[in-house]
């Protein structure tokens, strides 16, 4: 709050040329927070992507599994934003761990439809329904017990609670708008997705095929002067 308020001072607007604001003491802390969490989080959903691929053999389907990230991280930030607290570092650890929850229940979905198309015969549509019929129970089941593990440091129980509480709130609202939404959008996401791969893949398959080489005309053999 500090910061803002000198930010916002006519001098600070109106430097003269040579004169810059380093960031210094809690400004400086922040920034080099910030920055550290930036790298673990790209980290990370990089690490995911290259397992997904492996997993799926495809570079389309993980796309639709990380779709559910930012329904996490959306409601994440309304739950601190309701507890008027601020985005800290129990806060940033926490979207660290719906990371991994949140991709966990879009691998039910996601694997449950493609096997269904794949091994069973079901239309598409078929497949996503009968996959969030089933696979609800699970991603319910294991959205629960989280929660109920988060509540008590949520509410403030026990010792040091000041500094995990961020933490639990962040996870509890992004395991429940993720839970909710995921059910819905992830599905569709996944028609859209597997549209533009039915789309791309024969072009990108008639780029990388070579092309069959024409027919060659064999030399005739030439006869002598007889």
């Amino acid at each position: 709050d500090a910061t803002k308020i000198i930010n916002a001072l006519p001098t600070m607007s109106h430097l003269p040329p040579g004169v810059s604001k380093p960031a210094y003491g809690q400004s400086e802390q922040m920034n080099i927070l910030f920055l550290g969490f930036a790298i673990a989080l790209a980290t990370g959903i990089l690490l995911i992507v290259g397992v997904l691929i492996l997993l799926f053999r495809n570079f389309f389907q993980p796309a639709t599994i990380l779709m559910a990230l930012p329904l996490s991280v959306g409601g994440a930030m309304a739950a601190l934003l309701i507890g008027g607290m601020s985005l800290s570092l129990p806060a940033l650890i926490g979207l660290l761990m719906l990371m991994g929850i949140v991709t966990k229940n879009s691998i039910l979905l996601v694997e449950y439809a493609i096997v269904a198309m794949r091994d069973h015969g079901m239309s598409r549509r078929e497949a996503l329904m009968d996959a969030g019929a089933k696979r609800a129970q699970p991603i319910i089941m294991t959205t629960i017990a989280m929660i109920a593990g988060m509540v008590p440091i949520a509410a403030g129980w026990g010792a040091d609670s000041d500094f995990r509480q961020p933490m639990a709130v962040a996870v509890i609202g992004g395991l429940v708008t993720s839970t909710l939404l995921s059910l819905v959008f992830v599905p569709v996401f996944f028609t859209f997705v597997e549209d533009i791969q039915h789309w791309i893949s024969p072009k990108l398959g008639h780029l990388l095929t070579p092309r069959e080489a024409g027919p060659t005309l064999k030399p005739q053999p030439t006869g002598g002067d007889d």
